[in-house]
């Protein structure tokens, strides 16, 4: 009676278990697939709203780059605007350049505007992103140019 009680336990404890693989595998295939959903507005506070505080805006050299266009990639021709906010890159919706691009990550890498021009950062990505012909694993200087490898597509920042 002992025995069999004990392969019950063990029986359906190995069966909870496969449950929540199976769960959290369909979990990260959705996610992966469609994105995380946008996180709702927070409610406002009772009285008055903060002040928003003022972030002084990088001052760029003369000659760097005002635009991000893709040169390869089913994007090829694609230009976006850079103005002092980071640029998102990946397959999220809330991304500022959204690639169509298998070999992407849904949030892939950030290119944020710095003094002497704009930086490069990996965000994790599972396929990695490439400045020339070298791996990002740090932030990274960008010159005007130089390619930007994201699985397929190529871009690069232009004057």
């Amino acid at each position: 009676m002992g025995s069999a009680l004990v392969v019950a336990v063990v029986k359906y404890g190995l069966l909870a278990l496969l449950w929540v693989f199976v769960l959290l595998t369909v979990r990260t295939i959705r996610a992966d697939l469609f994105g995380t959903p946008p996180k709702p507005a927070a409610p406002p506070l009772a009285g008055k709203a903060p002040k928003p505080v003022k972030t002084p805006k990088p001052v760029r050299k003369k000659g760097t780059a005002r635009r991000l266009v893709v040169t390869e990639g089913s994007l090829q021709g694609t230009t976006v605007t850079l103005a002092d906010a980071p640029v998102t890159l990946g397959r999220a919706h809330d991304s500022t350049l959204v690639l169509t691009d298998d070999y992407a990550s849904n949030k892939h890498a950030r290119l944020v505007p710095t003094a002497d021009g704009w930086s490069l950062e990996d965000l994790g990505s599972t396929n990695g992103t490439y400045l020339g012909s070298s791996k990002v694993s740090r932030p990274t200087a960008v010159p005007v140019g130089t390619p930007i490898r994201i699985g397929k597509t190529v871009m690069e920042l232009r004057p």
